[in-house]
């Protein structure tokens, strides 16, 4: 075993540049790194260090990078992270842009509350449009709202309704949504509070995740600290200990927090707020100064590092912020990888989303389960 921690953070939709089929998603074009640094001048010095450029043009970096695509029939959260982790999602998960009345009309039969909305939308938009029916019957009618991605989203006066009320009426929507013709990835629970005339959306989410369809690499290993959402999209499976973060910032310094506590295994980070806040709004401005303090954050993570430490940058799938829709977008994903005692800088071909958690169980000598996909990246175990 050459490290005895592994830090892997995920940016969630930091994509870089179309995937080999991203013509079959009408993706054709779409690099959400590559048009965020046309767009703006980014300061990244400690991403671009680690051979994030290196990616597009043939330069000097540290640690190895590479380019990886994602094999499953799908673009989204729970299939990239779960086959990051060396499960392949090959049939995706129902999307809706409205739910059928049938399911609609079981949920309010379930749940003794009626729901509005029922459209694919931006939560802060739907809100805007939808929050005063929710406070005029007071919380008796919920929105209720999707996107491009697989979700079912329920929102909820934290004030009125409550949060425990919010999370059971969730819960229900997620038993229900397990029937195959109404099956989505996650349902999510979304409160709010309303301040000054002003609907805010608090951090007290929720998401109900469906199970992972077989064992990931996650289930093999020694310990798994899990940070953000990350036990949620895994259903809390293979999870030692979970951290709920308020947003990526807090999701990098708790990352950090963990560079300093003495444990064998990996520590898996989820930072959310590329894509929930940024690529989703098509906000090229607000991801490229998330991708700012990011780096300031990386930072302070790459000087804690222990010699016997790996740190492996990636993301889930891309969200190009200048694309059209709001929709994920079928891209490749970074794979940079730096520890302080790897000597080598080489810029690696192209690998898959497997190749992670491959090089995860290689690393801590266990054996690789048959039905999981991925190579270990090699380099990293040469010095």
């Amino acid at each position: 075993m050459r490290y005895q921690r592994i830090f892997t953070i995920v940016l969630d939709s930091f994509g870089v540049g179309q995937a080999q089929d991203a013509n079959q998603f009408g993706d054709f074009g779409a690099d959400t790194y590559g048009h965020i640094q046309a767009h703006m001048s980014l300061h990244i010095p400690n991403l671009r260090k680690l051979g994030l450029d290196a990616l597009y043009t043939p330069q000097d970096h540290q640690g190895i990078a590479l380019r990886l695509a994602e094999h499953g029939a799908s673009k989204d959260t729970l299939s990239g992270h779960w086959e990051l982790m060396g499960v392949v999602v090959d049939s995706p998960f129902q999307v809706f842009s409205s739910f059928p009345d049938a399911l609609i009309e079981t949920l309010e039969q379930a749940t003794n509350h009626t729901f509005i909305g029922n459209k694919a939308a931006s939560g802060t938009q739907i809100l805007a449009e939808l929050g005063h029916v929710e406070t005029e019957t007071n919380g008796s009618t919920l929105i209720l709202y999707t996107s491009a991605d697989s979700v079912l989203q329920i929102c909820g006066n934290e004030e009125i309704i409550g949060l425990e009320e919010l999370y059971r009426v969730c819960q229900t929507a997620r038993e229900i949504t397990m029937q195959p013709q109404w099956k989505v990835g996650r349902v999510i629970a979304r409160p709010y509070i309303i301040r000054n005339g002003q609907y805010i959306r608090t951090d007290h989410r929720k998401d109900y995740a469906v199970a992972p369809i077989q064992p990931t690499v996650l289930d093999y290993l020694p310990y798994t600290i899990g940070i953000g959402k990350i036990s949620d999209i895994f259903s809390g499976q293979g999870i030692s200990e979970s951290y709920h973060s308020t947003s990526s910032v807090h999701g990098m310094k708790q990352t950090i927090a963990m560079l300093e506590k003495e444990f064998r295994g990996l520590c898996f980070t989820n930072l959310v707020d590329f894509d929930a806040k940024w690529g989703h709004r098509r906000d090229v401005e607000g991801y490229g100064h998330e991708l700012e303090q990011f780096d300031v954050l990386l930072g302070e993570c790459l000087k804690k590092m222990k010699k016997d430490d790996l740190l492996i940058l990636t993301a889930d799938h891309g969200n190009d912020p200048t694309w059209k829709g709001t929709d994920h977008t079928r891209e490749n994903v970074p794979c940079l990888c730096y520890s302080p005692q790897l000597s080598r800088r080489e810029t690696l071909p192209i690998g898959s989303f497997g190749d992670v958690g491959s090089t995860i169980l290689y690393n801590f000598g266990i054996v690789q389960p048959t039905y999981m996909i991925g190579e270990p990246i090699w380099d990293i175990f040469k010095l």
